[in-house]
């Protein structure tokens, strides 16, 4: 009896192996693509609540901001209709300390100037604030309006918000005060092509650092900056060539830096604190169906919106679809399919070696027989 049971465990262990490491090899090359239905929704903005375990979209002109869960479930989880007509939900983050949403709330044209970051509770879904967001009557007197763009939060429960019209970041705090926090000659030091599309958007996509600084992305140059969360100092990251029409950008627990355009998205590193940095990989996105913002969701996998946003904006139709979609680094994938391969081959080797053990026992348990 001892036998056989000493042959059963180590079979049922080899099989055990061989089954996790199929399901991983399996798994590896499938990423998640999540499609939901909400008329004329259009949404830009995109972040993911890790307590809810769903994520987070804004729209177009509908004044709403909905969840949606990992099998494509839309549930409004935000209504406002106190906001002027039409506003879009631009950038939207989770303020997870504070158990808050916020939300940039921003008129297009060609309807009247409207700028605003917006505070929800994520419990009562009720609205903290509304923060209303203001240029520089005196510097920013050639703009038709302002853009407030993306948000970002730190862990004190500042928001920092974007402005690609006027290139410069507010700051509100936790009360809902706003004010200019940086507005560095930096931003505005490199060529920009008039003649290109979306030109006019410069600062974009925005994230906080725990070690007290923000990085921010600026579309029409294609640059990227570290900015400084205590005093607004601000500096051009150097990277080995530049992002064109960077929109999106979101940070992994590792320190991986994800950049989207309305074509790719751009894997990043750094060693020394993002005074310089490296891209790593890139990976093609539709440009039809328009990225334009990038989150991090469950088991640190990135995903992006697309939102088919500027058919939206030129009312080129209606439409009902829209999809989160997860994006991978082929560079990484390529690391764990090795790491796949090595426990294969740790697997094969352990079995390899039991079979040889119980062939020895065998023999030894023949000859005492015998």
């Amino acid at each position: 009896m001892a036998v056989s049971m000493s042959f059963i465990s180590p079979i049922l262990a080899s099989l055990i192996i061989f089954f996790v490491i199929w399901v991983g090899a399996a798994s590896a090359g499938k990423t998640h693509i999540i499609s939901f239905r909400s008329p004329n929704l259009y949404p830009e903005g995109l972040t993911w609540d890790p307590i809810d375990q769903h994520f987070i979209v804004g729209s177009l002109r509908q004044r709403t901001i909905n969840s949606v869960s990992d099998a494509g479930v839309v549930d409004t989880l935000i209504s406002d209709l106190s906001l002027p007509e039409n506003v879009t939900f631009l950038g939207v983050t989770v303020d997870n300390h504070h158990r808050r949403l916020l939300a940039v709330v921003q008129a297009m044209e060609p309807l009247p100037p409207f700028s605003a970051l917006a505070a929800y509770d994520l419990r009562s879904r009720k609205r903290l604030f509304l923060a209303p967001l203001h240029g520089d009557a005196d510097l920013d007197s050639s703009l038709s309006r302002q853009i407030a763009n993306d948000v970002t939060v730190d862990f004190s429960g500042n928001a920092y918000v974007t402005n690609a019209a006027a290139n410069f970041i507010w700051k509100v705090n936790a009360k809902g005060e706003a004010s200019i926090f940086s507005r560095s000659p930096v931003f505005t030091e490199y060529p920009v092509n008039r003649s290109s599309p979306y030109s006019f958007c410069g600062l974009n996509g925005i994230i906080y650092n725990s070690l007290g600084y923000l990085l921010v992305v600026q579309s029409n140059t294609g640059k990227m900056f570290k900015v400084d969360a205590e005093d607004g100092r601000a500096r051009l990251v150097l990277l080995p060539r530049d992002l064109p029409w960077a929109d999106g950008i979101a940070v992994r627990k590792d320190g991986t830096v994800v950049v989207v355009s309305q074509s790719k998205a751009w894997f990043l590193k750094s060693d020394d604190g993002w005074a310089q940095g490296a891209i790593f990989d890139e990976t093609a996105l539709e440009p039809e169906w328009f990225p334009t913002s990038v989150t991090i969701g469950g088991g640190e996998r990135v995903y992006v919106i697309y939102g088919h946003l500027e058919e939206g904006v030129f009312g080129k139709g209606e439409r009902e679809v829209f999809s989160i979609e997860e994006v991978t680094s082929g560079r990484e994938s390529g690391e764990e399919k090795i790491w796949v391969y090595v426990l294969l081959g740790l697997g094969l080797a352990y079995f390899l070696f039991w079979r040889f053990q119980m062939k020895q026992l065998i023999k030894n348990m023949d000859k005492k027989t015998n």
